[in-house]
């Protein structure tokens, strides 16, 4: 078996193509992602994830998903439900926390529940950003909330509802989108909120959830730490406050580097992140000619963040026993269902 590099890749379409085959089985990244642009039916998606795990040699191989609920959600009817947002949970939280947290749960246990039918074991799920007014709206309603206290509650549930379906949670986007006012899907925002501001409000979620498995950085520059370099490019930031002030030492992933928040080429921008420290290099959207470029700075996954990522995988070894009518049922007394 190949040794695993330091990244997580998607692919063009909804299946593998010949060049894509022998990239990966060259290549051997630890993990894959999947988008709309990849979900047919029931048997394509399972057929793919297979082929993906195929080409590695290895059955465990993680395949992730964006599935929030919202607008944020890859997986659709007939395939999985419609799900609401981040943000009608909050809102259920803010009347009854008790019944907005049990919610989250359930919410996330169903979409564990969801994707071990298609063999995709990793959720991009809790989103801990705390917005505040005027942010863009790029996290908007995906937030929990405007107050650390819900985000807290609420990714706390759903990570947990995650992990007891055998799904891996990754929380983002650490340490903390919630004050960008660009969408960095299409450019950089700076952030300049105090450290103290940072600290009270936009780390606190990511700080009382640090001993979850997996996150995911935010390519977001915070000019009371690094005024030069996002978080995802940032040595400071990744040292002094994600694995500092945060203390989360779990597995680091890039937030998706065909954003265009990131500059310079896709070699330049793979080598960037991994010299900060990040463990995991992402590349989204499946262009061949970018994943090469990711694939020849990308380094083989070892030391300290190959013993994350094997430190990750056990979070979702212990499956519990729930009954998913049941759970459905109990969902749908929250929220109606929409199929």
């Amino acid at each position: 078996m190949t040794e695993s590099k330091s990244m997580i890749l998607g692919c063009a379409g909804k299946s593998l193509t010949r060049d894509e085959i022998n990239f990966y089985r060259n290549e051997c990244p630890w993990g894959f992602i999947l988008f709309a642009r990849n979900i047919g039916e029931t048997e394509q998606i399972r057929d793919l994830v297979a082929a993906m795990r195929d080409c590695v040699e290895r059955p465990d191989a993680p395949v992730f998903i964006d599935q929030e609920g919202g607008r944020v959600q890859r997986l659709r009817p007939p395939l999985a439900p419609n799900y609401p947002a981040g943000g009608a949970l909050g809102a259920l939280w803010r009347n009854d926390h008790d019944a907005g947290n049990r919610a989250a749960w359930l919410m996330a246990r169903l979409h564990a529940f969801d994707l071990l039918r298609y063999g995709i074991t990793a959720d991009c799920l809790p989103v801990l950003d705390v917005p505040i007014e005027g942010a863009s709206d790029v996290i908007g309603a995906r937030a929990y909330g405007k107050e650390p206290r819900a985000v807290i509650e609420l990714g706390r549930a759903a990570a947990e509802g995650l992990m007891s379906g055998g799904v891996l949670p990754v929380m983002k986007h650490i340490p903390g989108h919630g004050r960008a006012f660009a969408d960095t899907h299409f450019e950089l925002p700076t952030v300049d909120a105090s450290m103290s501001d940072l600290q009270r409000h936009d780390f606190a979620p990511f700080r009382e959830l640090s001993h979850l498995p997996m996150a995911m950085t935010a390519h977001v520059v915070y000019s009371a730490i690094d005024p030069k370099n996002p978080a995802t490019t940032s040595g400071k930031v990744i040292d002094e406050i994600i694995r500092g002030e945060i203390g989360f030492d779990g597995l680091l992933m890039s937030d998706d580097t065909s954003m265009k928040a990131l500059s310079g080429d896709f070699p330049t921008k793979a080598a960037a992140i991994l010299a900060a420290g990040c463990d995991l290099v992402l590349h989204c959207n499946g262009v061949f000619e970018e994943m090469a470029g990711i694939a020849s700075r990308t380094t083989g996954l070892e030391g300290t963040s190959l013993q994350r990522a094997q430190r990750a995988l056990t979070y979702i070894k212990n499956r519990d026993r729930a009954d998913e009518a049941e759970i459905r049922a109990e969902f749908a007394t929250y929220f109606d269902a929409v199929a």
